[in-house]
């Protein structure tokens, strides 16, 4: 059924990196949720495997001496929605969190496995993006931080070197501290599907205005993508009903959907415009509900 040639299995970071410096055929697996589904599709084949499971320290949640929280990359996403950092700090991450697929996967799937799978559908990505998200990659010799805009180079195509592993996601406290957000998810059979339109939604509010705005979609182009027109002319609106409607139709502007098997052109731009609304609608209810409309 599987066509795998061999299972490595290191017990640390170091082990794992060492393992991939001197041999460039290597596939790394983290959950195994996406690299077996490749393989029973035939769409991967004759594999060499690492699995990096076992190593420990790589799905802590934690924040930093400077408020940044920091995610370990083999976090899993039920991990994820039941941690207390995250539900404190940015729901948002935890909305996308208990979205994806049925419980059993939420079990086994990673944070870091959904990023380097590099699908436009995965339901971590919208709200990463807008989240200002940078990943820590690290290899024998080098260490680096990209930006997760940078990461996404094309459809499954990510920013990662062959002798490199996604150690976590480091998400800056200015860029979630008095923000609140919504992260919607439209599929044919809700969690238990991949996305056919994904949208997060963040905004930090003072006066009654948009102080910050963000939106960010997925599964409306070749990679996740933010909205920067919609964002730069909705920051500083009033908030009122006939703004977010605007501003739901300001995200088309940086739409990329196409035509395709699933849905057309003009029904993925019609979810695009109603859930950035309903988004946008229930992240200013968040925020009015903790007290930050004035």
């Amino acid at each position: 059924m599987y066509d795998i040639n061999e299972i490595l299995e290191p017990k640390t970071l170091e082990e794992a990196l060492e393992m991939l410096s001197v041999r460039d055929n290597l596939t790394v697996i983290a959950g195994g949720t996406d690299v077996l589904v490749k393989l029973r599709e035939e769409i991967l084949n004759s594999l060499n495997l690492i699995s990096i499971r076992n190593i420990d320290g790589l799905n802590k949640i934690k924040i930093l001496k400077d408020g940044s929280i920091e995610i370990g990359a083999m976090t899993t996403f039920a991990e994820i929605f039941r941690n207390e950092i995250i539900n404190k700090n940015i729901s948002i991450l935890s909305q996308a969190a208990v979205s994806m697929g049925g419980p059993q996967i939420r079990n086994m799937a990673t944070i870091g496995g959904n990023i380097c799978n590099g699908a436009v559908s995965g339901d971590s990505a919208p709200t990463l993006f807008s989240l200002n998200s940078k990943l820590k990659l690290k290899s024998k010799t080098d260490e680096r931080i990209v930006k997760i805009k940078d990461f996404y180079k094309g459809p499954g195509e990510v920013n990662i070197k062959k002798d490199e592993l996604l150690i976590s996601i480091i998400i800056e406290k200015k860029d979630y501290e008095n923000k609140y957000g919504t992260y919607i998810k439209f599929a044919n059979r809700n969690a238990m599907d991949i996305a056919l339109m994904g949208v997060a939604v963040l905004v930090e509010v003072k006066n009654k205005k948009f102080k910050d705005l963000r939106i960010a979609l997925g599964v409306a182009g070749p990679t996740p993508i933010r909205c920067e027109i919609a964002e730069s002319k909705g920051k500083h609106m009033d908030i009122t009903d006939e703004n977010m409607k605007l501003i739901g139709n300001l995200a088309l502007k940086s739409s990329k959907a196409i035509d395709f098997w699933n849905a057309s052109k003009e029904f993925k731009e019609n979810l695009i415009e109603e859930l950035t609304y309903r988004a946008l609608e229930e992240s200013v209810e968040r925020a009015e509900n903790h007290g930050n409309i004035k």
